[in-house]
């Protein structure tokens, strides 16, 4: 197993996932602010993505969309930088060279994206505590891996070839679109918390607290704005991830097949996935 997760194959992977996604991050940036402020801000009178966007330049100046940039960069570097390696490293030692599934590429997703976010928000002490939140959490870029693996393997059909730009822009899209969907309730969840409009309890396990913050403001949420109320703001969202995802997938795949070749790895690379 050792070999599998100390490789250059998962380093290139690494090194290639966190390429993409500073990349289309930066690139779609203010898309995300205009998110944020439609899931925050009850008294902003635009509705639409443009309209924000182009309130937010009047009022605070044309680099305002870029602000709070560096920290976002920073931690999506490092968070995809591990993210991909735990990902590409847990499913060599699974498969060990057999076909994948979209369940085994769901689990591991899983498994990965959970490592990443319970080091970044609970420290290193807190690998075996309170998981479930955080694996409520970390669903999107499962499904998001899950669906991505799975357009791959039924474009290639069995067939070891690099897929086209236009392929892997089109099917990160697609993955990114219904996991973004899926999980966007939750989304708006963490964004009001983020924000501090919402105080935690401290008298009960943090367990406990965490399940039932997520259950309050998802049921208060929707008495007051309606099921439709747990959507507010996914028009700026999927304009945002998915354009993002996309392009992340792009350079990623572009990066590592690339790399491959040159290291002569392109069959192998093409094969295990």
């Amino acid at each position: 197993m050792s070999s599998e997760v100390f490789s250059y194959r998962s380093l290139v992977h690494a090194l290639s996932g966190a390429v993409g996604s500073v990349t289309a991050m930066t690139v779609f940036f203010p898309l995300d602010t205009a998110r944020l402020r439609l899931q925050v801000d009850e008294n902003r009178k635009a509705k639409s993505t443009p309209a924000i966007l182009a309130e937010i330049v009047k009022e605070e100046g044309l680099l305002a969309p870029y602000r709070g940039w560096f920290p976002v960069i920073c931690s999506l570097c490092c968070s995809n930088f591990v993210y991909f390696y735990c990902f590409h490293s847990l499913k060599a030692s699974w498969l060990k060279g057999n076909q994948s599934a979209a369940s085994t590429d769901l689990i591991i997703g899983i498994a990965a994206d959970a490592f990443v976010q319970i080091i970044r928000d609970e420290g290193v002490g807190a690998l075996w505590n309170g998981t479930f939140p955080s694996l409520l959490l970390v669903l999107n870029p499962a499904i998001q891996f899950m669906i991505y693996e799975g357009l791959k393997r039924q474009l290639r059909r069995g067939v070891p070839r690099e897929l086209s730009a236009a392929e892997v822009f089109i099917i990160g899209a697609v993955a990114k679109a219904v996991a973004t969907t899926v999980t966007y309730p939750l989304q708006t969840i963490q964004s009001i918390l983020r924000f501090g409009q919402f105080n935690e309890s401290t008298c009960e396990s943090k367990l406990l607290s965490s399940l039932r913050i997520i259950k309050c403001l998802l049921v208060n949420r929707a008495r007051k704005y309606g099921m439709l109320g747990l959507f507010k703001g996914l028009e700026a969202k999927l304009l945002q991830t998915v354009l993002t995802a996309a392009l992340m997938f792009l350079l990623y795949e572009k990066i590592s097949s690339c790399t491959f070749r040159v290291m002569g790895l392109s069959n192998n690379h093409y094969k295990k996935h």
